[in-house]
């Protein structure tokens, strides 16, 4: 898989030749327990960088991560409600 966070979104969507379900799986288990690693000692409202917004407290990342999630989901949902009723 490639590095994250990729270059543009459309990267995030490039698998490599020995990529497989569980490869990508693993990938994004170590992803997220590693985000809870840093996470784990900052507070809501502590100030984390990288943003190209600038410094944003955690809270904003947050909720940002559930705006984006819902999003998907949403995506989701569509294309199972087209699969369905197709």
């Amino acid at each position: 898989m490639r590095p994250c966070p990729p270059a543009t979104p459309d990267e995030s969507l490039i698998l490599d030749d020995g990529d497989s379900i569980a490869s990508v799986q693993r990938a994004h288990r170590e992803a997220c327990e590693a985000s809870r690693r840093t996470a784990s000692s900052l507070g809501l409202d502590d100030l984390v960088h990288g943003n190209r917004r600038g410094p944003l407290p955690l809270r904003w990342v947050y909720l940002h991560m559930l705006r984006e999630l819902a999003q998907h989901c949403g995506h989701a949902d569509i294309l199972r409600e087209q699969i369905l009723n197709g």
